[in-house]
């Protein structure tokens, strides 16, 4: 199944783009889903109509679905769930006996804390995964959230992939010992049961699945949104980086919102102009295809506009289609050295940083960070070279 990754800068027109992409695909005969992983979800909005929590077809070809987190939480978060809720139960009765509680302090809710940030991109990880399952679809086109939480969709399975090699299974081993202590003092309550460490176990195989999805260039590529104006493209850069960063391949920029000759005069005609600077300026910062959408009079709503919007934006070509190939992060042989190569365009030498750290390494960019497991044949070798040439950070292992 191909999947698109559509994102941006809040309020750059992601969602009218996902779904133009999602209609053109269908009338090249994909069978598409649609997924918003937005909070703020828009696609009813966009497509003039009502949608509920589960899938709809909205058009032959094209299905929707607007993510919503609590109908997401399945079996393996109710375990999670139950366990919070006694544990918090028994800390505010705990609480309430010694006198600390103050009073009139409202009981907590576990499905409430349960919804932490980034509990929405984790669902959306696992609904690629289940849309894929199903066999019913060609094509999975995901409507991202803003880039700040894209980038933690991203993140997570780098985090949890840290978490289970290095902590659970240490942490698994402990309660095991602890738990016949604790239940002589009756304290039990307040360890996770094996149920819970086995929820989370699956919970991570979920999240892997999808990671070998997403990381899979033969078959996910992003689509950056942006819009000429220099907040935009300034973020747009960044986010081109890290999506590098985190081996998520970027095939093409869709310009949205572009005013048309016709404001080249009058009083739009300085913003036509600084509009101008800034095509030239994605041009030269996005090696990548570009697709150009004009500013239209009035907003594009309903299938029949979107599909319209379609044909002008993409031509004859297949919007599922790969625009450009390329693998953000690969090996490489120099001599008899082994050189490690990611792509990072738009990233100064005084932004980056690599720490080697035993089987993995450590990349700083910005403020972003990426947790790159070693293959065997370069595990423990000394870094001889680290340096960024050309958009291309090269990080060369000694013989």
């Amino acid at each position: 199944m191909r999947v698109l990754l559509h994102t941006g800068k809040g309020g750059v027109g992601k969602t009218t783009m996902a779904l133009t992409t999602a209609f053109g695909a269908a009338l090249h005969g994909h069978r598409v889903f649609v997924l918003s992983t937005d909070a703020a979800h828009s696609l009813g909005d966009a497509l003039g109509m009502q949608l509920g929590s589960g899938p709809k077809e909205v058009a032959p070809g094209v299905t929707v679905q607007e993510l919503s987190v609590l109908d997401e939480l399945d079996d393996a978060w109710s375990v999670i769930q139950q366990w919070l809720d006694a544990f918090l139960r028994g800390e505010r009765a705990s609480r309430s006996a010694s006198g600390d509680a103050p009073e009139g302090e409202e009981e907590m809710v576990a499905e409430e804390l349960l919804a932490f940030p980034g509990l929405e991109e984790l669902i959306s990880l696992r609904a690629i995964r289940r849309v894929e399952q199903t066999g019913d679809y060609d094509v999975c086109v995901v409507d991202c959230a803003p880039t700040g939480a894209t980038l933690r969709l991203l993140r997570f399975p780098d985090v949890l992939h840290f978490f289970m090699e290095n902590v659970f299974e240490w942490k698994r081993r402990t309660m095991r010992m602890v738990r016949p202590f604790a239940k002589a003092v009756h304290a039990d309550r307040f360890l996770p049961s094996d149920e819970v460490f086995a929820a989370i176990e699956r919970l991570y195989q979920d999240i892997a699945d999808v990671r070998q999805i997403l990381l899979d260039a033969d078959r996910t590529s992003a689509r950056l949104v942006v819009n000429p104006a220099r907040v935009v493209v300034d973020e747009t850069r960044r986010s081109f980086a890290y999506l590098s960063l985190y081996g998520v391949a970027t095939d093409a920029v869709l310009v949205n919102r572009v005013l048309p000759d016709a404001a080249s005069s009058g009083y739009f005609s300085r913003w036509a102009e600084r509009q101008r600077e800034e095509l030239g300026e994605i041009e030269r910062s996005f090696p990548v295809p570009r697709y150009v959408m004009p500013l239209k009079q009035g907003e594009p709503i309903g299938p029949d506009a979107l599909t319209a919007l379609s044909r002008e934006l993409f031509g004859d070509a297949d919007p599922a289609g790969f625009f450009s190939r390329s693998r953000p992060i690969r090996l490489r042989k120099d001599a008899a050295a082994t050189v490690l190569e990611i792509d990072l365009p738009n990233v100064r030498e005084d932004e980056v940083r690599v720490v080697s750290a035993g089987r993995d390494l450590v990349v700083h960019v910005r403020d972003a960070q990426r947790l790159i497991s070693l293959p065997d044949s370069i595990t423990g070798r000394p870094l001889e070279d680290v340096a960024l040439r050309d958009g291309v950070l090269e990080v060369s292992f000694a013989p």
